[in-house]
């Protein structure tokens, strides 16, 4: 599929068959996700591959009850390294790491739909319940999490705001 068609094509799904997505497909999804530009180079980015259905279960409740996180067959949950990113001191902390990590992201929700899977960029979760569900050490933070699989149902497109309303020109 060419990248426009990806683009133009993706949409955050979320509800998904429980058919298995092979883990070729996620550790590509990863590596590709890698690729995405990183302050300095540091690739300050860690990903966790979460399958056991209690996991999904407890990352549900963490996230306010987002359902589809224990319906999907796996979740990727994605986090910033700190530890990695310090060299840039309180803005690597602050943005930086969240930049890397959401560049990542997105390469990877295209490469998904590439492959003929679904995914959802799910941010409302309460942090430290997802670090200690999952034992993510005080170097890193979760940032966001990706349920993946195949798209039971049609989700549509929401709309965008059009040119006029988010581009200027020299100032605000």
């Amino acid at each position: 599929m060419e990248l426009l068609e990806c683009i133009q094509k993706r949409v955050s799904v979320r509800s998904f068959s429980d058919e298995p997505v092979p883990e070729d497909i996620l550790l590509e999804s990863i590596r590709i996700g890698n690729l995405a530009p990183s302050a300095g180079n540091l690739q300050a980015r860690d990903f966790i591959i979460v399958t056991n259905k209690d996991t999904k279960k407890k990352l549900m409740a963490a996230a306010y009850g987002q359902g589809f996180l224990a319906e999907a067959p796996v979740v990727i949950v994605c986090c910033a390294n700190l530890q990695r990113i310090r060299s840039y001191g309180r803005r690597g902390i602050e943005l930086y790491c969240l930049q890397d990590v959401a560049a990542a992201i997105e390469n990877m929700l295209l490469y998904f739909v590439d492959k003929g899977y679904a995914s959802c960029w799910v941010g409302a979760f309460d942090e430290s319940a997802v670090s200690k569900i999952l034992s993510i050490p005080s170097h890193a933070r979760p940032v966001a999490m990706l349920p993946v699989g195949k798209q039971k149902g049609i989700t549509h497109r929401t709309s965008r705001l059009n040119l006029e309303s988010i581009v200027h020109r020299e100032k605000w």
